[in-house]
């Protein structure tokens, strides 16, 4: 299971629990009867003065707030890991071309950009990185929400507890303005990853891979004495569209994964797990009212902007600045319970960075999988199910369990699961493999049309599928074939397209009828000749990492170490393990064949 926000501190800033604030809500208003004599403030008009009819109006503003939190909380987690895909196509994205060019000749990434090997890099290092989202958006995004919501509270005179924070009961008389804001938000597109607009651009990066290349291939080079083959007077041109074209198929790949897959505890903590205190700070555990007030002592109002309530852009500190978005930076310390440090002296406390956590619950969740691949290689479907079901649990953000999951009920002509498991992939990660098996299921339970609409989006993520193609011709058989499509020597992708992708995708009107699908552009023209070191083939491996992992002691109840908590226990043991861990900066590109 994730790691409870409420142990969470950021080390470089000293030891604040974020703790929170929030309250869930939903329900139906009453209405305002009676005109008032004495000429009062009158109530607003979803509030009854009957109980069941007051209940509700709590309940709806409840949820309403909740909901707040969690739309801002997606837009959060988009804006911030956007900030971070800036920062690794700034500072990894350079190193990333260097290695392939090296390997390829300088114009292989700008003709190669696009090809399925560079995305499925990306997608593998993506995936994992945000599944750290959660952990590390959260704390940031309650409190920021919560400091919008109390600033609304004040600026409408209602009083805010210095020790318990804001209590919800107490909004209740404005809550048309909470319902209008909420509008608001979810008119709003949905929030997905795109450059942030205050970020300059990639200069940077491409001065240093230009730096670079000139120190190893060109004419400062203090290795050769003459540049090697391919390396002529129009490298630096080749090397600056490759960095350009790789990082828009980074971005492009990034659109692949939903926002809304992720963060699960914090959702799961917005919509079902609420005490019954009333009082919106107790909530969540990460944020408090001493939290928010240090908070503006040490970070201070930004000059120049009047605090709204609504905090975006006004009263949170560095808000759309570089200094605000460093998440992915920060070490995370993952600290217990002190009750429990109390009540187990002796024992001794296995220190570990949230970060360090993740890994370890990683390197279980692939065990799983390892095991479930074994029995399914044997055709023991089911307990590769069990298999794959047991990886989830214990990492229920990285979606390819559920593709996992998905392939063995294929397999065991269980179309229903099999749909179930890739809607839940693709409520994180838009892929192929995703619409694939999903269209499988469904056309097996006589589900045509939705079928169809599965194989056009994974047909639009990669056109040259042959699988989802060949899937389309059985639920679409195409007409006469027309003639074959023109060929274009300077296709961005290594891979050539198959034969029945031009058929597919040809420009006679009757296939586009028929099947519906839109014909590839043809690749913008480059201002160099593809050469023959532009065709190979290259493959990224990420290096093995190696980690010591605590260790159960067999028969030992006291060695009760556990990934979500980090507690007091004893004769707790480690080993060393090896695994495939994609990141940014521990792999190798090789060139194949």
């Amino acid at each position: 299971m994730p790691a409870k926000y409420s142990h969470v501190k950021k080390r470089p800033t000293g030891s604040k629990k974020k703790a929170a604030t929030t309250t869930p809500s939903n329900p139906n208003g009453g209405k305002d009867n009676g005109k008032d004599p004495h000429n009062h403030k009158r109530l607003p008009t979803h509030i009854d003065r009957g109980i069941s009819n007051a209940m509700t109006a709590v309940s709806q503003l409840e949820r309403a707030i909740a909901r707040i939190f969690l739309i801002r909380f997606e837009q959060d987690i988009a804006r911030l890991f956007s900030t971070h895909l800036y920062c690794i196509a700034l500072i990894h994205l350079p190193t990333f071309v260097m290695r392939c060019i090296t390997v390829g000749g300088p114009g292989w990434m700008a003709h190669n950009s696009d090809c399925e090997e560079i995305k499925d890099f990306f997608r593998s290092v993506v995936s994992m990185e945000l599944r750290q989202a959660g952990e590390r958006v959260a704390t940031k995004s309650v409190l920021w929400s919560y400091t919008a919501l109390r600033d609304f509270a004040i600026s409408n005179n209602v009083p805010v507890c210095r020790n318990r924070g804001l209590h919800s009961l107490r909004l209740l008389p404005h809550y048309d303005a909470l319902k209008a804001h909420l509008d608001v938000l979810e008119a709003l597109p949905h929030a997905s990853f795109a450059k942030p607009p205050h970020l300059g651009t990639l200069t940077e990066g491409l001065e240093a891979l230009e730096e670079a290349c000139e120190l190893k291939y060109g004419e400062k080079s203090l290795l050769r004495s003459t540049p090697p083959p391919g390396w002529d007077q129009h490298w630096r041109l080749k090397v600056r569209l490759g960095y350009e074209r790789a990082s828009q198929a980074l971005w492009r790949v990034a659109r692949e994964f939903d926002v809304s897959g992720y963060g699960n505890v914090l959702r799961e903590k917005l919509t079902t797990k609420w005490c019954d205190c009333g009082c919106s700070t107790d909530h969540l555990g990460e944020v408090c009212e001493k939290t928010v007030r240090e908070d503006e002592e040490n970070s201070g109002i930004r000059s120049g902007k009047q605090r709204e309530w609504d905090g975006r852009g006004s009263g949170v500190h560095g808000w759309e600045t570089v200094e605000e978005e460093d998440v992915w930076d920060l070490d995370l310390d993952f600290t217990g319970n002190e009750s429990e440090e109390e009540a187990n002296p002796g024992s001794t406390v296995p220190e570990m960075t949230i970060a360090e956590i993740m890994e370890v619950r990683y390197l279980r969740a692939e065990k799983e999988k390892e095991l479930g691949n074994a029995a399914f290689r044997r055709g023991d479907f089911e307990l590769a199910v069990r298999h794959y079901q047991a990886a989830h649990v214990v990492e229920p953000e990285m979606p390819h369990y559920q593709l996992n999951i998905a392939a063995a009920y294929l397999k065991l002509n269980n179309w229903i699961e099999a749909e179930s498991a890739c809607t839940k992939a693709l409520g994180q990660h838009r892929s192929i493999k995703g619409y694939y098996r999903r269209a499988k299921a469904r056309r097996m339970m006589g589900h045509i049309d939705d079928a169809v609409k599965d194989l056009r989006a994974a047909l639009r993520i990669q056109p040259s599928n042959a699988e989802a193609l060949e899937e389309m011709l059985a639920l679409m058989p195409p007409g006469p074939s027309p003639p074959p499509s023109p060929s274009y020597p300077n296709e961005a992708t290594s891979s050539s397209v198959s034969g029945i992708s031009r058929t597919l995708y040809s420009p006679t009107p009757s296939n586009h009828d028929r099947l519906q699908l839109a014909s590839p552009k043809p690749p913008k023209q480059l201002p160099f000749a593809r050469t023959k070191a532009d065709d190979r083939k290259l493959k990224i491996v990420p290096l093995p990492v190696m980690f010591e992992v605590p260790e159960y002691i067999p028969g030992d109840p006291s060695s009760t170490w556990k990934s979500t908590k980090a507690q007091k226990v004893k004769n707790v043991t480690t080993k060393t393990e090896t695994f495939l861990f994609p990141s940014w900066e521990k792999y190798s590109v090789k060139q194949v064949g």
